[in-house]
C-alpha cells in the first residue's frame, strides 16, 4: 500500500514526536530544520501524566530520565503556605507519573532509534505552496521538497503559521529568567516549589541528579532594556523569599543569566489550516509557562493528529480532500483543549498576600483534586486509553 509523503518543519521536541508517531504508523516522514543540528536549548520541561502517556505510545523510553516529583509546594513570598499538591494522586488517577527533565535529554530519548537520514538539517524554508499534487516547500538554497502534507513545528515565529494565515503571537507582559543549576544538595528530590509575590514569581523543580530548574518570572514590556548586571536585579526582587531560594541566588551569576529573560507570549488558537498544511506545538499555541503545559500540548497534538491521519495510506486509500477532511478534524478537535490550557496559563499568577490568603483556606485534597480534573478534562482520555490499549494487543516496532 502507498504511504503518506509527510514534510515536518523543525526539530524541536514537537516536530521529532509527530515525525516518529508517523514513522511507526508506515508513513514516509522528513524533518526539515533550519540549523545544523538538533541540539535543545534551555532548561528543563515539565511533562505531565498526559504527556508521559503520549511519550509511552510512541515508544520512547524514558527511565531514569529528568526526576519523578511527588508533591508541589506553593508559598508566598512571604513564607505563608498556600498549598501542597499531591502530585502522586494525580499519578494515581491519570496512570502515569510527573516528570521534570532537561529539554536535552528529552529530544535525545525521542531521537533513540529515529533514522538519521529521516532530518535534512541547514534546511530554511522560505516558501510554502498548495499544489495539485499536494504541498511542496521552498528552501533558500534553491532546493524543495513535496508531499501529501505538511506539518509546521517551527515554534513560536512559525513560517508555516504565516502562510495559514494565523495571527501572530501576542506578549503577555510577563518574561522568565530561567535555567538548570547544580545543587550539590538537592534535599527532597521530589518535591517541586512554586513562590508567589507582589510582583513575581518563582519556581525551584529537581531536574534529575544535582539539577535544579529555576525560573523568576518578571514584568517585561517591548521597551525592555537588558541591565548591565542582571542578576542584582533578580536578588533586589527575590532574596529573602525562603531558604532554598536564597541558596539558589547566591549560586548564580551574570553567566547564568545569558540567555534570559525569555518574554511570554500567546497565540490567537488558529482556525482551520489551508488545504494539507497544518500547525503543531508552539506553532500552532505557544502559551505561557505557568501551567507548564506547553510540551504536553504538542505531545497530545501529535496524539490527535496520529489518529486523524490513521486511516491513510497514500493516495490508494483516500482522495485528497478527504486527507484536508481529516485535518481539519484534528485542528477542531484540539482548539477546545489548547484553548482552554492557554486561558488558565494566561491568568495573572502574581498577587498580593492579601489577595492569596484565602486560597490557603482550600485543601489541598481539593487543589489536587482541581488539578487533576483539569488535566483530565484537556487531554483527550477517551482517546487516549483507546490508543494505548490498541497498542498493548498489538504493539508497533520503533
Amino acid at each position: 500500500m502507498g504511504r503518506l509523503r509527510v514534510l515536518v518543519v523543525g526539530a524541536g521536541v514537537g516536530g521529532i514526536s509527530v515525525a516518529r508517531g508517523l514513522l511507526r504508523d508506515g508513513h514516509d516522514v522528513t524533518v526539515f530544520e533550519r540549523r545544523p543540528d538538533a541540539s535543545a536549548g534551555g532548561g528543563a520541561v515539565t511533562i505531565w501524566s498526559n504527556g508521559e502517556t503520549v511519550l509511552a505510545q510512541l515508544g520512547v523510553d524514558m527511565d531514569g530520565a529528568g526526576q519523578l516529583l511527588s508533591n508541589l509546594q506553593v508559598l508566598t513570598s512571604t513564607g505563608r503556605r498556600i498549598a501542597t499538591l499531591d502530585l502522586g494522586a494525580i499519578v494515581g488517577r491519570l496512570g502515569a507519573p510527573v516528570r521534570m527533565v532537561p529539554r536535552r535529554v528529552l529530544l535525545d530519548r525521542l531521537l533513540e532509534h529515529f533514522p538519521a537520514d529521516r532530518i535534512r538539517f541547514n534546511s530554511r524554508a522560505v516558501k510554502v505552496l498548495d499544489t495539485e499534487w499536494g504541498v511542496r516547500i521552498e528552501f533558500d538554497d534553491g532546493s524543495s521538497a513535496e508531499g501529501d502534507v505538511l506539518i509546521g513545528a517551527d515554534g513560536l515565529h512559525s513560517m508555516v503559521r504565516d502562510v495559514v494565515g494565523a495571527p501572530h503571537a501576542e506578549p503577555t507582559g510577563w518574561c522568565s529568567w530561567q535555567g538548570l543549576v547544580t545543587v550539590p544538595d538537592v534535599g527532597d528530590k521530589h518535591a517541586a516549589l512554586m513562590v508567589i509575590g507582589d510582583h513575581g514569581n518563582l519556581g525551584l523543580w529537581p531536574a534529575g541528579g544535582s539539577d535544579v530548574q529555576w525560573w523568576f518570572d518578571l514584568p517585561w514590556s517591548q521597551d525592555f532594556v537588558r541591565p548591565e548586571r542582571p542578576i542584582d536585579v533578580i536578588r533586589s526582587n527575590f532574596t529573602g523569599w525562603c531558604d532554598s531560594v536564597d541558596r539558589v541566588l547566591a549560586m548564580l551569576t551574570d553567566d547564568d543569566l545569558a540567555d534570559s529573560p525569555y518574554p511570554h507570549f500567546r497565540h490567537p488558537i488558529p482556525g482551520p489550516g489551508q488545504g494539507a498544511m497544518t500547525l503543531l506545538g508552539d506553532a500552532a499555541h505557544t502559551m505561557p509557562p505557568t501551567l507548564a503545559q506547553g510540551t504536553n500540548a504538542a505531545l497530545l497534538d501529535t496524539m490527535v493528529l496520529r489518529k486523524a491521519l490513521s486511516g491513510f495510506r497514500g493516495a490508494t486509500n483516500g482522495s485528497a480532500g478527504e486527507l484536508v477532511r481529516a485535518l481539519r478534524w484534528y485542528e477542531r478537535t484540539r482548539r477546545r483543549s489548547v484553548t482552554a490550557v492557554s486561558r488558565v496559563a494566561s491568568l495573572q499568577v502574581s498577587h498580593s498576600e492579601a489577595v492569596l490568603r484565602p486560597a490557603a483556606m482550600v485543601s489541598d485534597r481539593f487543589m489536587t483534586w482541581g488539578l487533576t480534573t483539569f488535566l483530565r478534562s484537556v487531554s483527550h482520555r477517551r482517546m487516549s486509553a483507546e490508543i494505548s490499549r490498541d497498542l498493548a494487543v498489538a504493539p508497533t516496532a520503533p
